[in-house]
C-alpha cells in the first residue's frame, strides 16, 4: 500500500536514486523535516567522528568557494601575464622602429628578449639571398643558406611555418645552441615572414614548462610578424641603396 504526502507518491520498495531524486524536487523537504535534519549525522573524513548534515553542508561550501577563489586567482595571474606580454611586445615595436640599420635592429631586438621577455638563451637564423649586408652577431643571429643541410632537422617546422613548442631534437641542438644545449628543455620556435622566408627565431629555456608544446602561440605569432616586418623593411632600405 503507498502513501501520498507533498504531491509524492512513496512506494513500498524504492532505492537510493528515488530517494535523491525526491529530494531534488522538493528542496525544502529539510525545512518541513527540521527534526530529522538535525538528527542526520555524517561520517567524518577524518577519523570515525560523525557530523550533522547542515556542518557538512557548511563544509562542503566551504571547499567549492575555495575551489572557486584558486580559479579565480589562476584567472588573475593568466590576465595579468597576458597584459604584460601585450605591453613588452609594445615596447618592442617601438624600440625597433627607432633604430636604423639592421646590426642595430638586432642590438635592440637580443636586448628586448633578454631583458623583456627574460629569454634565458635565442638564435635569430637569418636566411641568405636577401639584400642585407653580411650578419653576425656571436651568439645571437647568424645567416645561413636556406637549403644548408644543417637546417634538415628544421625541416617539417619551416614547412609548417608555424610557432611551435616543445623539445628540441639533439641535431637541433647543435646548430642553435652547441654549448648550451644539455641545459635547454625547452624553446620556442617562431617562422619570420610568410612561410618563414626570413628566418626563423629560437628561444630556449632550462624551465621544462616555459615553453610546452600546449603553451598559446598568438603571443609568439605576433613577436613573429612584428621581427619579420622589421627586418622587411631594413632589406627595403638595403635594396634602394
Amino acid at each position: 500500500m503507498s502513501q501520498q504526502k507533498s504531491g509524492a507518491v512513496i512506494g513500498e520498495s524504492f532505492d537510493e536514486t528515488d530517494v535523491a531524486a525526491y529530494l531534488r524536487s522538493h528542496p525544502d523537504f529539510f525545512e518541513r523535516h527540521t527534526p530529522l535534519l538535525l538528527r542526520l549525522r555524517l561520517p567524518h573524513d577524518v577519523g570515525t567522528a560523525t557530523i550533522s548534515l547542515v556542518e557538512r553542508q557548511v563544509a562542503l561550501l566551504r571547499q567549492r568557494n575555495g575551489e572557486l577563489e584558486r580559479q579565480l586567482k589562476n584567472l588573475v595571474a593568466v590576465a595579468k601575464a597576458n597584459d604584460a606580454l601585450v605591453e613588452n611586445i609594445h615596447h618592442l615595436s617601438i624600440k625597433l622602429m627607432r633604430v636604423d640599420g639592421l646590426a642595430a635592429k638586432l642590438e635592440q631586438l637580443e636586448m628586448s628578449l633578454r631583458e623583456d621577455f627574460a629569454a634565458e638563451h635565442a638564435v635569430l637564423i637569418l636566411f641568405k639571398g636577401h639584400s642585407w649586408p653580411e650578419v653576425s652577431r656571436a651568439g645571437f643571429a647568424r645567416q645561413l643558406d636556406p637549403d644548408e643541410p644543417d637546417l634538415r632537422p628544421f625541416s617539417a617546422f619551416l614547412r609548417a611555418a608555424r610557432p611551435r613548442c616543445g623539445a628540441l631534437r639533439d641535431r637541433q641542438k647543435e646548430l642553435l645552441f652547441p654549448r648550451d644545449g644539455d641545459s635547454i628543455v625547452s624553446a620556442a620556435m617562431v617562422p619570420l615572414g610568410a612561410a618563414a622566408k626570413l628566418g626563423f627565431l629560437v628561444i630556449g629555456s632550462r624551465d621544462p614548462d616555459q615553453f610546452h608544446p600546449g603553451k598559446r602561440m598568438d603571443f609568439l605569432s605576433r613577436i613573429g610578424e612584428l621581427i619579420a616586418v622589421a627586418l622587411e623593411s631594413e632589406y627595403e632600405r638595403c635594396r634602394r641603396q
